[in-house]
């Protein structure tokens, strides 16, 4: 599969979380009032039983909410299509039934750089001044009080186990970061699937950025937490690049003053390459923090984006399923 992903709706079984501009749940198109947004999650997102992976995903910049709801269907149909076709290409996801939850939130402002300002500011501040951090983490621990956990162990190893992963594109990826900094309140201590300590009585598996829209040092600074182990993140968060993202290698530097991270990758991260469907991803491949090196692949687009959403590939979809397969 050498073609990009086609825009399929051959996977649609998945719930979707809407926000507001101020990070509020939406119910239809009313805002639910932070107290009631325990109680209108479990309406909202319904966790089948015999699931064995969660998949959280949120969208980037310039995302109307049907492009929203296409990407999301897209991404679910591709890993679903791509597992099928090769089960034995990831042994330990047997058995393997995926459910998705998609994140979507009011991403569309000016292409000028006081729109990319603004669009910045609201994935960090629906977050930190609004309500999405708090609407994710009790998402994120609603799925992690409904998921089943093996008797008798601390690592999630067994079929009877259930994996998150959460995965962003752009400034998505600031939104779910932010989140899971949230939700680093709770001390207790609990361990899953990869091999680094938390102390945490729930954790994200996975934390897959797709062409993260923000500086190059943010996980040595806003972002540390995903990586130096206080965040409840368990396994390795693990960002893509490519040079040929012409909005993060060149307008991004208009108002940031530095080239995005989707285009020159994290400071201080391990560089692995991306891979084809034959070669496989070892453990090794992914320290806590690591930089997926797309550039063979991601390269095309309008000019004034470049390959910045170029993500539709099963070489990607790869890399997601040899993550969840990786944390067993």
């Amino acid at each position: 599969m050498d073609s990009p992903l086609p825009e399929a709706d051959a996977f649609t079984a998945y719930d979707t979380v809407r926000l507001n501009a101020e990070g509020m749940l939406l119910d239809g198109r009313e805002a639910v009032p932070p107290a009631q947004v325990a109680r209108h999650l479990a309406r909202l997102v319904s966790l089948p039983e015999r699931v064995t992976d969660i998949f959280v995903f949120a969208h980037g910049w310039q995302t109307t909410a049907e492009r929203a709801a296409a990407s999301s269907r897209r991404l679910f149909s591709a890993v679903w299509e791509l597992y099928r076709e090769a089960p034995d290409r990831y042994p330990p996801l047997t058995p393997f039934r995926p459910f998705f939850v998609s994140v979507q939130w009011p991403s569309r402002s000016s292409p000028l750089p006081a729109g990319y300002r603004r669009m910045r500011d609201r994935a960090h501040a629906m977050t930190t001044t609004g309500h999405a951090a708090h609407v994710l983490a009790a998402l994120l621990g609603y799925l992690d009080d409904e998921r089943r956990r093996p008797a008798g162990a601390d690592v999630l190893r067994t079929a009877g186990g259930q994996y998150l992963h959460c995965v962003g594109h752009s400034f998505g990826c600031r939104l779910l970061g932010e989140a899971i900094k949230e939700a680093a309140a709770p001390p207790e201590h609990r361990t899953l699937a990869w091999p680094w300590p938390q102390r945490f009585p729930f954790a994200v598996d996975t934390f897959l950025g797709l062409q993260m829209a923000a500086p190059p040092s943010i996980f040595t600074g806003r972002f540390r937490p995903l990586v130096d182990g206080t965040a409840p993140i368990a396994g390795p968060t693990v960002l893509t690049f490519s040079p040929h993202d012409r909005a993060l290698a060149l307008w991004h530097a208009v108002p940031e003053g530095t080239p995005g991270l989707g285009a020159v990758g994290a400071a201080g991260a391990r560089v692995t390459d991306l891979r084809p469907l034959e070669e496989p991803y070892v453990v090794a491949d992914f320290p806590k923090l690591t930089s997926v090196d797309a550039t063979w692949r991601y390269q095309d687009g309008s000019l004034v984006q470049g390959a910045h959403s170029d993500i539709w590939y099963p070489e990607t979809v790869h890399l997601l399923l040899s993550l969840a397969a990786l944390g067993r």
